[in-house]
């Protein structure tokens, strides 16, 4: 079989990020439309990922964000989306680039999506600089608490993930997808 060297799957993962993207700066631009909402997944290490120290030292791997009520200053450029949150009654500050976002799901639709995250020299050989980002409209004000969950092994065994939720009676299950489904096996 001939080498991939158009990188279909670089190519693929780059346009669903785009999905993401093209998701928050319609937040942005209008709120969360109905019962919308959002678990963002991102890896903490990965190139131009910007948090506190104290948030790096409790998920120094990967955290998992959510976007529903408790929410400030949500901007979104090209390559990254900035959110104001609030951990245990501190507010935060985040910076996350598109390409450190390992999963992002809707649960009020079931759907999702999982994406691999570029290591830094990869980041940088895609142009993954991240420019600083204005604030949007004071529109999406903080109303209910955000809840951070960690992403590892044991917060999955002691309370699963809207998507492991058994759909109701009648009601169709949505699946996440990983992108390594469709690749070469080699």
């Amino acid at each position: 079989m001939a080498e991939d060297l158009i990188r279909y799957d670089v190519l693929t993962q780059e346009a669903l990020r785009g999905v993401v993207r093209k998701v928050l700066t319609e937040v942005v631009r209008a709120g969360l439309p109905g019962d919308h909402h959002f678990y963002i997944a991102f890896d903490t290490g990965a190139p131009g990922v910007r948090i506190s120290s104290r948030l790096r030292e409790r998920f120094p791997e990967e955290m998992t964000i959510i976007l529903q009520h408790q929410f400030w200053d949500l901007a979104v450029t090209e390559h990254a989306f900035e959110v104001g949150l609030s951990f245990s009654g501190v507010p935060e500050r985040l910076l996350v680039p598109f390409s450190a976002v390992k999963g992002f799901f809707d649960p009020s639709v079931e759907f999702g999506m999982t994406f691999e995250v570029a290591r830094e020299a990869e980041a940088t050989a895609a142009g993954a600089e991240v420019e600083t980002l204005k604030p949007a409209p004071p529109a999406l004000t903080p109303v209910v608490p955000v809840q951070v969950k960690p992403v590892d092994d044991e917060a999955k065994e002691a309370a699963p993930p809207a998507a492991e939720a058994p759909p109701a009676e009648g009601e169709k299950s949505a699946a996440v997808v990983s992108l390594d489904a469709f690749r070469k096996k080699t």
